[in-house]
């Protein structure tokens, strides 16, 4: 063989092994989870909303504050990837917080929760607790928790908007999962 046939082959060689290389990058699989398994999960809730206040005292406040926004959650086993956010909740600023949130997916399947934590304000820790479901989120348990942000609040406060810090949690799911 030639020397012009031997390169030939070595860079025949050396561009299959190039190809070979550059192809597409191996993406790892979500992980299905049974029913009744534990499923970890972090993500991001941003919202935006009214908020209607009372003054109490000169150091006292309570609130209340309505938000629609977005959650997107991020794990192996999760119980979703987007949702649309609800929450409505009633805050004083010397007893706390307690409120509801209605998450429902693509499906119109609903995840709903009760928030407890301290007055809703930047940097205050919420923690949640799920009290059930429809659809394959029908007998979910479980909980989350995360930090609170306001990002814009108008000059009156009555609108508002904010995204979590550090949301992070663990359901387990009925025996509606599919």
């Amino acid at each position: 063989m030639g020397t012009l046939a031997i390169r030939s082959r070595w860079l025949s060689l050396a561009l299959l092994v190039l190809v070979a290389a550059c192809g597409a990058p191996v993406v790892p699989a979500r992980v299905a989870a049974a029913a009744g398994e534990w499923r970890t999960f972090q993500g991001s809730w941003t919202a935006s909303g009214t908020r209607t206040s009372l003054d109490l005292a000169s150091d006292r406040r309570a609130s209340i504050v309505q938000m629609n926004g977005s959650l997107l959650l991020d794990s192996e086993r999760t119980l979703g990837i987007g949702f649309r956010a609800e929450f409505l909740g009633f805050s004083d600023s010397q007893t706390g917080m307690v409120g509801r949130a209605v998450w429902t997916d693509e499906r119109g399947d609903r995840v709903v929760s009760e928030l407890k934590g301290d007055w809703v304000g930047t940097g205050n820790h919420i923690t949640a607790t799920f009290l059930g479901g429809t659809g394959r989120y029908a007998g979910i348990t479980g909980e989350y928790d995360f930090q609170w942000q306001y990002v814009l609040v108008s000059d009156d406060g009555s609108s508002v908007s904010g995204r979590t810090s550090g949301f992070k949690g663990r359901a387990r799911l009925g025996d509606g999962a599919r």
